[in-house]
């Protein structure tokens, strides 16, 4: 059936609010790996985006604030974020949605009331009604083989939950040779603290054991903004010798998150990293030279995203992904969103939640819904005032495709 003008944006809101879709990326964990899954309204108070802010403008010194418990810590955000300032942040309207969504009270003064909540939940439930809210099917996490809390679930009991999808994230292997070579040789493989030739052999081996235990969807890596491909480092010998033919072989993406200056203010700790513009000529560089290989790639500065476009409408084997990280504000995910509709057309996947808390996805994905609806809608109008027929099938077959089907297809190489 032929939508009018009048009825197009209330299906595309619906449509979107209604398609459920795959958070392609998250810290989150299955409920196996035990501490390492975060949730609950302390962990949302002491998530770093509020750490930033609360120690911006608390009269308190970092090593105060670091020698509080974590209940602690969030009874301090509570109190100078909620209640002696108004919530107007991304953060924290983010932590009010959660609430709101959950079913409690969002004016409600007292923590402890709160933390009641949460108390009554069991994990695996919770898990199961935050996907429920946020209309999200399943999550891929990041799983880090040189983490010493997280590998020895992979080796006791791996990961059997379909809701939990893995990606293999590599970022010591590229950054840091000293601490990747010293876990790879505890872990039984042959390789050098100096690199060189005969350690592509160790690596390899390394790689393809976490490839067999975690049967990723894609490997990972958070990058620094001064990222040069190639050049003579030994980040670029290992991309080359070991990082793209281990992806070619096991036919997934080599996803590349670009940006993130790490501990710009050490004292902050994981609120302490920062931002800067990053060389796209890398990624150009990376596409011309591996034609069938694939890259999911995103970007940490603003600056960045026209020429991401630009470069994705030049190689198919390139796919822009999510507003990450500093990008996850409504301003930019709207400014975001329309350059990619209008140069990439549906070829793109428009978000990932980046969820350190599980609760968050409930949040993240409520707020980008809104935006991405406004947007598809204002296209969507666009088309049909040049007489172009739209119909509710066509705008459902379109968000399938930005929710689902293009991540499906670019992973597994279709």
């Amino acid at each position: 059936m032929l939508l009018t003008l009048e009825k197009v944006r209330q299906t595309v809101k619906e449509v979107v609010d209604t398609t459920p879709l795959i958070d392609i990326h998250t810290h989150l964990f299955a409920p196996q790996f035990g501490d390492l899954l975060l949730w609950g309204i302390d962990e949302l108070l002491t998530y770093h985006y509020l750490t930033a802010e609360v120690l911006r403008i608390a009269p308190i010194s970092l090593d105060e604030y670091w020698k509080m418990s974590k209940q602690e810590m969030a009874e301090y955000s509570w109190e100078h974020l909620f209640r002696r300032r108004s919530p107007v942040s991304e953060a924290c309207r983010g932590v009010l949605t959660c609430l709101e969504k959950f079913g409690i009270d969002p004016t409600e003064k007292s923590l402890e009331t709160i933390r009641r909540y949460y108390a009554q939940q069991k994990v695996d439930t919770f898990i199961d009604k935050a996907m429920d809210i946020a209309n999200v099917k399943s999550m891929v996490m990041t799983n880090d083989p040189f983490d010493p809390q997280e590998t020895p679930v992979w080796n006791q009991v791996g990961n059997s939950d379909p809701r939990f999808q893995a990606a293999l994230r590599i970022d010591p292997l590229l950054l840091n040779w000293g601490v990747a070579s010293d876990t790879i040789r505890e872990q039984g493989f042959k390789v050098s603290p100096d690199f060189n030739d005969s350690c592509v052999s160790g690596i390899k081996k390394f790689l393809d054991h976490w490839g067999d235990k975690m049967n990723p969807r894609y490997m990972a890596v958070s990058l620094p903004p001064t990222f040069t491909y190639p050049d003579d480092s030994l980040c670029t010998r290992v991309i080359d010798s070991c990082v793209i033919p281990f992806a070619m072989e096991r036919k997934i993406p080599f996803a590349m998150m670009i940006g993130v200056k790490k501990l710009l203010h050490p004292g902050l700790r994981l609120a302490g990293d920062s931002v800067g513009k990053s060389k796209i000529a890398s990624v150009e560089n990376l596409c011309l030279k591996y034609p069938n290989a694939r890259f999911l790639v995103t970007f940490l500065s603003r600056e960045n995203q026209h020429e991401l476009c630009v470069t994705a409408r030049k190689f198919n084997n390139l796919m822009p992904f999510g507003c990450w990280w500093f990008m996850n504000n409504p301003s930019i995910i709207e400014e975001m969103t329309r350059e990619r509709l209008e140069l990439l057309g549906l070829s793109f996947i428009p978000q990932h939640s980046d969820a350190r808390v599980l609760d968050q996805i409930v949040y993240k994905w409520k707020h980008s819904r809104r935006i991405i609806g406004q947007v598809l809608g204002d296209k969507y109008v666009d088309v049909v005032r040049t007489g172009w027929p739209v119909t509710k099938e066509e705008i459902e077959a379109d968000v399938r495709q930005l929710f689902e089907t293009n991540f499906e297809r670019f992973v597994s190489g279709q």
